[in-house]
């Protein structure tokens, strides 16, 4: 397993995909792309989402899951925009239409949040985008949203339509809630883990660990100087993501 920084050039292993159309793509105009609002029909009601449209010849869709709810979090968190950005906008060499939505309970989503059954809201999201575009989904998560994710690609029902996985500040421990990622071991699609060397809720050493017990193939990256919630380092979270998406895809 390589584990990089920001500064350094992200090593990936191919999957043998191509990202030739959004590349070509990329240099054309990197006029602001639409914006919409749609419901998704989750486990326990309706979901609030917006799809940010990509380019035409898009060769993926992709997922961003924003973190807990509990604490603030929502579509609109930063590093969620900022991530869909990454892969949205032309301008890093991507143009991928992009889904996010509220889980359970938050903003205008019905039900109300439970923890663990969220996995359900993230099923209903990929099943969404792979009714919408007709394309292989890229599931991206942060904080809770990445160990949501996880758990719902991975470990309850893996999606023969994902190919590629990516969990921003994966959380270890937070708030007094301990998160198991031993399903890892067996989970055999691509996987970036991206952090910060100075995340509390993810201490370094440890997610280290984490990300060595996964299966093969996978990345971890940790993002030099940077918390949590990459304060001042988002646009290396930005770069750090695109690039291995670019190369792993």
């Amino acid at each position: 397993m390589n584990v990089t920084t920001a500064s350094a050039q992200v090593k990936t292993k191919s999957a043998g995909l191509s990202f030739s159309g959004a590349r070509a793509n990329s240099q054309k105009s990197h006029a602001p792309r639409s914006v919409r609002s749609v419901e998704l029909r989750g486990p326990a009601g309706r979901l609030e989402a917006l799809v940010n449209e990509g380019a035409s010849n898009a060769p993926f869709a992709a997922l961003v899951c924003h973190p807990h709810p509990l604490g603030g979090g929502n579509l609109h968190n930063k590093v969620v925009y900022h991530a869909m950005k990454a892969i949205n906008d032309p301008a890093w060499g991507l143009g991928l239409p992009v889904l996010r939505f509220n889980f359970r309970g938050t903003g205008l989503s019905e039900g109300a949040h439970d923890g663990l059954a969220e996995t359900g809201d993230v099923l209903a999201a990929l099943d969404w985008l792979e009714n919408a575009f007709s394309l292989p989904v890229i599931a991206v998560g942060f904080s809770f949203g990445a160990a949501t994710m996880l758990r719902a690609c991975c470990a309850e029902s893996p999606r023969p339509n994902v190919p590629a996985l990516a969990a921003l500040g994966l959380p270890l421990e937070a708030e007094g809630r301990a998160y198991d990622y031993s399903f890892l071991q067996n989970a055999i699609l691509p996987k970036l883990f991206l952090s910060g060397d100075q995340d509390r809720f993810a201490p370094a050493a440890q997610l280290k660990q984490i990300a060595a017990s996964a299966a093969e193939p996978k990345q971890l990256v940790l993002i030099a100087s940077a918390d949590h919630f990459f304060t001042g380092q988002l646009e290396p979270m930005q770069r750090a993501l695109s690039d291995w998406l670019k190369e792993q895809l």
